[in-house]
């Protein structure tokens, strides 16, 4: 949610700042301003507007000069979407200039306090209050460092903060707790921003910030310091993707190129990973905690909307394979659940961008505990993948669009291998390893097949069904997963309502909704309970709902049953998500651009949900 993007050095900031907003848009807002002061001049020049990037890019001067700047996303929190709570935010003089990532939660009493010692403000929002909060502390006597931190202590919440002050003018200062941000070394410049997408525009050198982190930054040097400990270790560190895969290329959406992208993330997130001759997997991230994975009784996996759809997967898998007792729980409830736990239980969360911010609390409580943390995230370095005792990466590469797609298909990949490592551990034969592990490295080529197959198909499907107000997406087993990762692509770009379901369940109460024309998509490869949902089926033409299923290839008999047939390749059931999965993308995407949706940046919603 958000995004912040600095530059300080000997280019024109402007066009750095602009673009870097750009490449994080696809973290969802709803305004966006810009700070870029003239050195030379002496002056300060900003503007906010509400909407789109493009909106502010049209009443900005392009010519406008200046080599520090700061630039803002804004995801409302607190107060309407308008010009006044966009950032950037400032003290009554217009001197102290902040943009901010986060929730402050105790802004009412600190609003209150200033608003009684003289402080007039000019919006709704809870991030205006930190630069009074600067003022007033200066105004008091204070170093301009020291009121930086302690303002940083007096303010409860999550937060990244660009600050610039009109009496520092070489200077941008950046802070950060439980909020996304990451410093970029250039040569005689730094960039500043909420990930590596926009730190990629100058350099591909980092340095991960962590939490209680200040950093003081000019042309010529930085300097961190730590407002909660002594000291501060960091790190630094290259990013591992390159600009042209931040590109649409091709295609005209970022959504449409990753669903293309799906077998390529599959596979890279596959190499050097397979010892199909040893029936084993190579996961050098676990290394460490080997012996103690091996004592493990029990697991939690954790997510939120996509991943926990991954984890819920993993569920399954754990459990018939490797047979470890699991349980999947979304990472929102979890961290307010009581869950039994002991030393041999193991906690594996999972994240896209590694910045969850629900999934994170989840890390930090369990870590209270003793219990043996692992992360399954898409970008190195990220915040979750610091935090936990091992970890696995996903390497799908950059996820632009909001909604998911290729990085839910790495994350299955990656938890098929931790059941794979698990289950060598304990229970699983060679045999039956390398039969699952010799299908697996073939995997990328059947997505590949499905995505060909079925593009047309799912094209004239999403013209056909395009009068549906509701849909139902059922299935069993290791579809049920898919059923609810499927109906929340559909409702998160299209705006159309739609349930995943458990088959068994439609008799509980679903089937009610069952009406002449209705339509449900049945996930129902040929599978260990395809009968049983062939079923459901039935029940659901007996009602006159139109049925659009989704089957094995050469499996004709649907097709006098169904109003509509995909198919997918023959694989093992355990590996059939990963192919079930690619038509329901499909569908989704051309469901939602025949609405004229915003397929990339759906409204209300943002990639990384970074504040609770």
């Amino acid at each position: 949610m958000c995004g912040i993007v600095g530059y300080i050095g000997d280019k024109q900031a402007l066009p750095i700042v602009i673009k870097g907003l750009e490449r994080l848009e696809y973290r969802g807002y709803d305004s966006a301003g810009i700070l870029i002061y003239d050195q030379r001049k002496k002056e300060v020049y900003f503007e906010k507007q509400p909407g789109r990037i493009k909106n502010l890019t049209r009443v900005i001067d392009p010519d406008t000069p200046g080599t520090l700047g700061i630039g803002h996303t804004r995801w409302a929190t607190h107060g309407q979407v308008n010009k006044a709570n966009a950032h950037p935010h400032y003290d009554c003089q217009k001197k102290i200039f902040v943009v901010h990532n986060g929730i402050i939660e105790n802004f009412r009493e600190i609003k209150s306090s200033l608003i009684q010692r003289g402080h007039k403000f000019s919006s709704e929002t809870d991030t205006e209050v930190f630069p009074h909060l600067l003022e007033e502390l200066i105004k008091e006597g204070l170093s301009y460092e020291q009121a930086i931190i302690q303002s940083l202590k007096k303010i409860r919440g999550s937060f990244a903060f660009l600050i610039f002050n009109k009496d520092y003018p070489d200077m941008i200062v950046a802070a950060r707790l439980s909020s996304p941000l990451i410093l970029g070394l250039g040569d005689k410049e730094f960039i500043l921003a909420s990930d590596q997408t926009a730190i990629g525009l100058i350099t591909n050198k980092i340095v991960y910030l962590n939490d209680g982190d200040i950093v003081f930054v000019n042309k010529n040097k930085y300097e961190i310091k730590s407002f909660l400990s002594e000291d501060t270790k960091n790190y630094e560190g290259i990013i591992d993707f390159s600009s042209a895969e931040t590109e649409k290329g091709r295609f005209q959406n970022y959504m449409i190129k990753e669903i293309f992208d799906e077998p390529k993330a599959v596979e890279d997130t596959l190499r050097g990973r397979l010892l199909i001759e040893e029936g084993d997997v190579k996961l050098g991230g676990l290394d460490r905690v080997a012996s103690r994975l091996k004592e493990i009784d029990n697991i939690l996996i954790t997510g939120c909307g996509t991943a926990f759809y991954a984890a819920k997967l993993a569920e399954y898998f754990f459990e018939e394979y490797a047979q470890i007792s699991t349980k999947a729980e979304i990472a929102s409830e979890l961290r307010y659940k009581m869950p039994v736990v002991s030393e041999k239980t193991l906690l594996i969360s999972v994240s896209q961008s590694g910045e969850t911010a629900d999934t994170l609390a989840v890390i930090k409580n369990f870590k209270t505990k003793g219990i043996l943390t692992i992360g399954i995230t898409n970008v190195v370095g990220s915040s979750i993948a610091r935090l936990v005792d091992a970890g696995i990466y996903s390497h799908a590469g950059p996820e632009l669009a909001v909604a998911s797609t290729k990085a839910f298909l790495a994350q299955t990949v990656d938890l098929i291998l931790l059941m794979i490592y698990l289950a060598r551990q304990r229970k699983i034969n060679v045999g039956e390893a390398k039969e699952i592990l010799t299908e697996l490295d073939q995997i990328h080529k059947k997505i590949q097949e499905t995505i060909v197959d079925n593009d047309q198909k799912a094209d004239s499907l999403a013209e056909k069904y395009l009068f549906a107000k509701d849909f139902l997406y059922i299935g069993r087993k290791y579809n049920f997963p898919i059923a609810l990762e499927g109906s929340l692509k559909l409702k998160e770009i299209s705006y159309v309502h739609a349930e995943g379901l458990a088959s068994g369940e439609i008799k509980h109460g679903p089937i009610a909704l069952i009406e002449e024309g209705f339509p449900t998509i049945i996930i129902a490869p040929q599978d260990s309970v395809y009968e049983k949902t062939i079923s459901n089926l039935e029940e659901i033409k007996a009602r006159k709902g139109k049925i659009i299923v989704i089957t094995t290839k050469g499996n004709k008999s649907l097709e006098k049953l169904a109003d509509d047939v995909i198919y997918i390749p023959e694989t093992l059931e355990l590996l059939s998500p990963l192919l079930s999965i690619v038509p329901l993308h499909l569908f989704a995407y051309y469901f939602a651009k025949k609405l004229g949706r915003d397929v990339d940046r759906p409204r209300n919603l943002a990639k990384s949900v970074t504040v609770e």
